[in-house]
């Protein structure tokens, strides 16, 4: 099977601030990728360069053998890739479900829709019609991953997924995560919680500094190996 996204030799900066050093990635149809690594390791930086969010001056990302960079945003999203940001970014004058709706405005055809975003997340459905931003952090996480799902994307990036949250409400969310991905959608996992990002995973990429300190499925290192790269020990 050929990778659905190849990432190679990237280079990203915010200004003069080089954020990524020759970032290498591969991704599957079908699989979940989890991006581990401590904060300010480029994380948030690579999903958002895949995304067009920010401009990388080295480097490719191939999306289906198509080159994204230089390709905006909305024309990335229409090709079948959506994220879920870090801190869900809810438009806070819509309701929960004109929110939702906004998201479907690219019209790709896909399984999701307003019923089986509802029937993902059935909590959304008694708020659809509340503020989103008077709903509780957990449901607002949901809001932010059924926007992204009315999209019916090939790929979605889920930015610190946990962050914020009681532990409750991310075991709900997590058990959520294979039907998401269950009909052949791929994922890159940003998370905090290494133990759950690993069992969440298929294959992970641990960055540190902006690099890539260690790459492969969750077997093939210790603990030890994992955390090393974490802490860029």
């Amino acid at each position: 099977m050929s990778d659905l996204l190849e990432v190679d030799d990237l280079h990203a900066f915010y200004g003069d601030f080089q954020a990524l050093h020759g970032v290498s990635l591969r991704l599957r149809q079908g699989e979940v990728l989890a991006l581990i690594g401590a904060n300010g390791a480029g994380k948030s930086t690579l999903l958002k360069s895949i995304c067009g969010l920010v401009t990388a001056r080295q480097g490719s990302i191939r999306w289906r053998g198509a080159e994204l960079l230089g390709q905006t945003p909305n024309r990335i999203v229409a090709q079948g890739v959506a994220l879920v940001p870090e801190g869900r970014r809810l438009f806070p004058s819509l309701s929960v479900e004109e929110n939702l709706i906004l998201g479907g405005q690219v019209r790709r055809p896909g399984p999701w829709s307003l019923r089986t975003v509802y029937d993902l997340f059935p909590i959304l459905q008694e708020k659809r019609h509340a503020p989103s931003t008077s709903l509780s952090g957990g449901q607002q996480q949901m809001v932010s991953i059924g926007r992204a799902l009315m999209s019916n994307p090939d790929l979605i990036l889920l930015d610190e997924l946990s962050l914020g949250l009681a532990p409750i409400v991310i075991k709900d969310i997590y058990t959520q995560l294979p039907r998401i991905t269950g009909q052949g959608m791929s994922a890159i996992l940003v998370e905090q919680d290494v133990t759950r990002a690993l069992g969440a995973c298929v294959s992970f990429t641990c960055l540190a500094e902006g690099q890539v300190a260690l790459a492969g499925a969750p077997g093939d290192h210790g603990r030890d190996a994992i955390s090393a790269a974490y802490f860029g020990t």
